[in-house]
């Protein structure tokens, strides 16, 4: 079998998503006009875009003993990631989100991550062989965050950390470890303590901050303005990138935009091409999608080739 090039720990949850006009304020009751369920989760969503980019991908992660869960597991093998290290558990739930999507492509978010909560230092062990072969390991901030710490300090690659949710009191630790530190605005002002970020410039001070915190490379999404890129090398210069043009109604979802077929791609390219164009307007170009699209990838066809180049063939793991 050959080696894994993407290693994905962190979360799988079912998404109930609801397609509104606008979205309600406090204790407003709307009609919607379109209703969807689909396979999601920020790890999950990273995993199968990388594999449809053409990544050997594993995932490492917990799902309920219910319907939802075994047709989770069904799924990811159809998409042909190795869930050799994904675990039904007994007496847990599958996680959900219900999520209320705008005409406009902004969205809500509430999850119950159920299982997920079960992810623990214990399955880094468990799966160390993945942990030695791989060349990009992805985590999220949706599973317990001491275990995406054990396997951010036993991952000896290129680390993506999508830090989502946003914690308030973010370990230092978690910023240090990550290659890349990669929220939205939102996010960003949460760790930042920030009271908001509306435009470019605030991104960049966010930036700033979150490298003098410690991390190395930072990319926060934008939402309709595309994305602003930093690292710790760079000497307090920040670069934008502009969004590209959607239509309204493949806008929102999971994730708040961060866990979205453009970070899957982005662990796939640089497991791909590790010393070629990785830089910071690459990164950022790939990941400029990251709150604009839908999240959950059952509700929109991802792209199985950067470039426009033939799927590559990916053997059932």
């Amino acid at each position: 079998m050959a080696e894994t090039e993407v290693l994905v720990f962190g979360s799988a949850i079912i998404d109930f998503i609801s397609y509104t006009t606008r979205l309600p304020k406090a204790g407003e009751t709307l009609h919607g006009h379109r209703f969807q369920t689909g396979y999601g989760g920020k790890g999950a969503n990273q995993c199968v875009a990388a594999a449809r980019q053409g990544s050997r991908t594993a995932l490492v992660a917990k799902l309920g003993a219910d319907t939802f869960g075994s047709d989770y597991l069904r799924h990811l093998r159809e998409e042909h990631v190795n869930v050799n290290h994904v675990e039904q558990l007994a007496e847990q739930t599958t996680g959900v989100a219900q999520i209320a999507v705008s005409d406009g492509g902004e969205n809500n978010i509430i999850i119950v991550v159920g299982a997920n909560n079960q992810l623990s230092s214990c399955d880094v062990s468990s799966a160390e062989a993945l942990f030695q072969e791989a060349k990009v390991l992805v985590c999220q901030l949706e599973t317990p965050v001491e275990a995406t710490l054990t396997a951010l300090r036993t991952f000896r690659g290129v680390s993506i950390v999508n830090a989502a949710p946003a914690m308030t009191d973010t370990p230092p630790e978690l910023l240090q470890l990550a290659s890349i530190f990669c929220v939205n605005e939102s996010e960003a002002a949460l760790m930042t303590q920030m009271p908001d970020i509306c435009n470019v410039e605030q991104a960049e001070d966010a930036v700033g901050k979150l490298i003098a915190a410690g991390a190395n490379t930072v990319i926060i999404t934008l939402g309709k303005l595309g994305a602003v890129f930093g690292s710790a090398d760079s000497k307090g210069v920040c670069q934008h990138v502009a969004a590209p043009s959607v239509a309204p109604q493949k806008s929102g979802g999971h994730d708040g935009g961060l866990a979205t077929p453009s970070l899957g791609a982005l662990a796939h390219h640089l497991a791909r091409h590790p010393k070629g164009k990785t830089g910071g307007a690459h990164s950022c170009r790939l990941c400029r999608g990251l709150a604009i699209r839908p999240a959950t990838w059952d509700a929109v066809e991802l792209p199985t080739r950067l470039e426009g180049n033939p799927r590559e063939n990916v053997s059932q793991q």
